[in-house]
């Protein structure tokens, strides 16, 4: 499974350098496409076809090739992200992971394939921790002084799980719904500490899931949160 996901990863890579050319050849001519590779896929074509355009015949053709090559790129892509599908919903722990908002079917199988045995970590924060996704620490004379996250471990799922969480804000910002826990994050921090920290908050429940068995509860309060019942 890991195999599959770095092949992907790959070919993804791959897709985006391949449109950045595209897009930087064409730039060349004073054709500008925005980013995203759905715009290359729609627009480019379009300007190649074209007559007042005056792009020589021979660069036309090399666009198109690159066209095809990107292509075939992504079909690459999409054929492994169906596979890894395909696995993520025969696995159990993978679909528990995916019910968390800002997990989907990669991050999970990802997650469950690296991750193994949570119980080799001691807490939340451990495995946080193992992913880069806590602040480094640069502390002497009692003076504890925070920094940014130390990004140490997998790069992979730390960016996997970032992107999940910047499409949860994404998503609140549209809707205007979302925890209040984010609500007031995102009032004192910017948006890109808001994902890293909800990134981090994700890992942590990702521990809890796996090391008490259990299906993600959106409404859970930690039994230390919870108030004392009136004697």
């Amino acid at each position: 499974m890991l195999a599959l996901h770095r092949a992907r990863q790959g070919f993804v890579k791959a897709r985006t350098s391949q449109a950045n050319q595209i897009r930087g050849l064409l730039a060349e001519f004073g054709l500008v496409v925005p980013q995203g590779i759905g715009n290359i896929a729609r627009q480019v074509p379009e300007l190649i076809e074209v007559a007042t355009n005056e792009l020589p015949g021979s660069f036309r053709l090399l666009i198109q090739r690159l066209l095809d090559h990107l292509k075939e790129l992504d079909r690459q892509a999409d054929e492994i992200g169906a596979q890894i599908e395909s696995w993520h919903r025969d696995n159990e722990m993978s679909r528990r992971l995916a019910k968390i908002p800002g997990i989907g079917p990669i991050t999970a199988s990802a997650l469950a394939a690296t991750v193994g045995n949570a119980r080799n970590f001691t807490s939340g924060r451990q495995l946080a921790a193992w992913l880069g996704l806590v602040p480094r620490q640069n502390s002497s004379g009692g003076k504890s002084v925070l920094l940014g996250i130390s990004k140490r471990g997998d790069t992979y799922l730390r960016t996997l799980l970032i992107h999940g969480a910047r499409a949860v804000i994404y998503r609140a910002k549209l809707k205007g719904a979302t925890s209040s826990w984010l609500q007031t994050l995102l009032m004192r921090r910017n948006v890109n500490v808001a994902a890293v920290g909800l990134a981090n908050k994700n890992a942590r429940i990702v521990w809890a899931l796996l090391t008490q068995n259990r299906d993600f509860c959106p409404d859970h309060v930690p039994t230390a949160a919870r108030p004392a019942s009136p004697v």
